[in-house]
């Protein structure tokens, strides 16, 4: 049935203007399922391979076969609004491998085809009751993205449970960072939960739509009753004779209380706390002076002079945007990134089309499959080394190095008559090998005659100026220091203690996180991460879709201790270092140990912390099932001792 008010008139009228500027391999294969035909998969129909991270609309068909496609597509989608049944409403494995194969242009391995079909859809949290004792339950910290979506599937399997989180509101850093220009870097029609339909009103999201999203998700699923407020977690504390953990908690400027839970997941994500640069006098600065992530509310930066110290990820989204306000903005380069180019940046989903993403289920589902195949697995192969590869200071393999020559093609183009900053900006490291930023007029930034790029290290900071070791003194009323977080010091803003009293502090030698898919540790029962050690999809991908493969298995789990009367579940230790040691081999072989470059992913001793060397479909097998063999299970106490509700204070 038709979710509009429309006439019928004005609904065809829609429909029509929407399948005219819709991407023809996302109606490709709409038409398919709609229609059951598949000779719209034969050659004369097959869209070629898209550049970069473009949609590729036209999948580089002539005019007279787009014409072909949008006709038939607007017949189709009529007849179906009309209650004509989906012809292959449910496509197997193998069908949608080679759907989805045709549709971007280059082959998809098969074993694409389970997480696709997982993918494939909006697909409501439907209410799966996992046993659990009478007394039991868990504590969830954080209300950011990771913890709004565990929150939704612990209510909907009818497990109690109680979110803390230390801001005033939900929302995680969507709430915390409120800088200009501050949004994600994949498309927001993959970053977001395969659960919750949005009307996206623009392709890449800025920080208030994505904070308004989270809230959305917050009241849809009824979860504020769940979630405690201005709260923050001290320390969290395993009794092993009650099989409960005990967990201080401090309301914002009152008194501690002591809680307990059988279950504690950590949502507190890893970034924060943020990261502040040791330069000598940074403190004695008189004007503004703040990190990106505390971005003063009442700040008006017209005709000021600004400093911003760094040009990660944050910078690039703050300096173009305030490149024009400010009488003079000097950007003091730390290091060099590579930048992909943004087709879609501050982009808007023109009406017609986000008509057609809400009304037609297909059409959200492939076009977010095929934003997933795009964002996600494709580049893999290019961040593997060839070792018999002849220019390995630049470049990894044949693939890699057409990544250096495309992007560096770019920012020559983008640098225009400011061919003397080349080499200042273009890394001598591979490609991918730091996170690849995305492109929001950095480059062209760089030819304001209000902009200048400085290089030289700052040797201190004064009153009024930031010195740089050649002697020059930089003058600035603002200082913005956009220097990043504590990335690799996983689980730092409470001590989590786990059997025999030892932290995970003690366990990591503070910054050598591990874990067993990044989720659970040994020694530490009953305790889950989202977004833990080797989770982040750093070849590039949605975060959410890895936090709902981790929340899978951990449910699983949840659900085996429930039904066989399991108590207390703790990882195996040769399991845990099995894992990790092969997480290492894996890591070894990949971009993010080259020695050229220094960056975030990789702790002290030169170990990648944060990313997973592999694919996301290897994660998607791999949290399909919790398999109990792998853990020490202690069967569930009847005393009474672990109920949590009973010994609260």
């Amino acid at each position: 049935m038709p979710s509009t008010d429309l006439s019928a008139t004005e609904e065809a009228r829609l429909f029509e203007k929407a399948v005219a500027v819709a991407n023809i391999p996302t109606l490709l294969m709409v038409l398919v399922q709609l229609t059951g035909d598949l000779g719209w998969l034969e050659p004369r129909y097959r869209p070629s391979r898209g550049q970069g991270l473009d949609d590729n609309d036209t999948g580089g068909l002539p005019d007279n076969i787009q014409q072909e496609v949008r006709a038939a597509s607007l017949k189709a989608i009529t007849e179906w609004r009309a209650g004509k049944p989906i012809a292959i409403d449910d496509p197997d494995p193998d069908l949608l491998v080679r759907m989805l194969s045709i549709s971007m242009g280059e082959p998809v391995p098969a074993e694409y085809g389970p997480m696709t079909k997982a993918q494939l859809g909006l697909r409501p949290v439907e209410e799966d009751p996992i046993p659990v004792p009478e007394g039991f339950r868990a504590l969830v910290i954080g209300a950011g993205a990771s913890g709004m979506c565990m929150g939704v599937h612990l209510k909907a399997a009818g497990i109690p449970f109680e979110m803390i989180e230390r801001n005033d509101e939900v929302g995680g850093v969507w709430l915390e960072n409120r800088y200009p220009g501050a949004g994600v870097d994949t498309p927001n029609h993959l970053y977001s939960f395969s659960f919750v339909m949005w009307d996206w009103p623009m392709f890449f999201a800025l920080r208030d739509e994505l904070k308004t999203y989270l809230g959305h998700v917050a009241d849809h699923f009824e979860l504020r009753p769940h979630i405690r407020l201005g709260t923050e977690v001290l320390s969290t504390d395993w009794d092993d004779e009650r099989q409960l953990w005990k967990v201080r908690l401090r309301k914002n400027g009152g008194a501690e209380v002591t809680e307990y839970a059988n279950v504690v997941i950590s949502a507190a994500g890893i970034f924060n706390p943020p990261v502040f640069p040791d330069i000598p006098g940074l403190d004695s600065f008189q004007g503004r002076s703040f990190h990106t992530s505390r971005w003063p509310d009442d700040l008006d930066l017209t005709g000021k002079r600004v400093a911003v110290i760094g040009n990660g990820a944050s910078a690039m989204q703050i300096c173009p945007e305030i490149q024009h306000k400010v009488a003079d903005l000097k950007i003091f380069q730390r290091s060099l990134h590579w930048a992909a180019p943004f087709p879609h940046f501050r982009k808007e989903v023109p009406e017609p089309l986000r008509f057609l993403i809400r009304e037609v289920p297909l059409y959200q589902a492939w076009y977010r499959c095929r934003l997933g195949w795009t964002f996600n697995d494709r580049v893999h192969p290019a961040l593997q080394k060839d070792h018999d590869w002849p220019d390995q200071d630049r470049s990894l393999n044949v693939i890699n190095d057409g990544h250096r020559q495309f992007f560096t093609r770019y920012i020559k183009e983008q640098l225009g008559d400011r061919q003397d900053l080349f080499e200042q900006v273009v890394p001598s490291y591979p490609p991918f090998g730091k996170r690849m930023l995305m492109d929001n007029g950095w480059y062209r930034m760089l030819r304001n005659p209000k902009v200048e790029l400085v290089t030289d290290s700052i040797s201190q900071i004064t009153s009024d100026a930031l010195v740089t070791e050649d002697g020059t003194h930089h003058e600035a009323d603002v200082l913005v220091i956009a220097t990043g977080f504590d990335v690799l010091r996983f689980i730092n803003t409470y001590e989590a203690r786990g059997k025999d009293g030892r932290s995970l502090r003690e366990a990591w030698d503070d910054d050598d996180a591990r874990a067993y898919m990044g989720t659970v540790v040994p020694g530490f029962p009953n305790y889950f991460m989202l977004y833990g050690p080797n989770t982040q999809p750093g070849h590039g991908g949605s975060l959410l879709f890895v936090i709902e493969m981790q929340i899978n298995y951990i449910k699983d789990l949840l659900r085996k201790m429930g039904e066989q009367g399991i108590g207390a579940v703790d990882i195996r230790q040769e399991v845990h270092d099995s894992y990790n040691t092969d997480v290492e081999k894996a890591h070894e072989n990949m971009v993010w140990t080259h020695p050229g470059m220094k960056t975030y992913y990789r702790n002290r001793k030169g170990r990648v912390t944060v990313n997973f060397p592999y694919r996301n479909v290897d994660l998607f097998g791999m949290t399909r099932e919790a398999r109990l063999e792998e853990y020490v299970t202690e069967p569930r106490r009847d005393d009474g001792q672990s109920k949590a509700s009973q010994t609260g204070t």
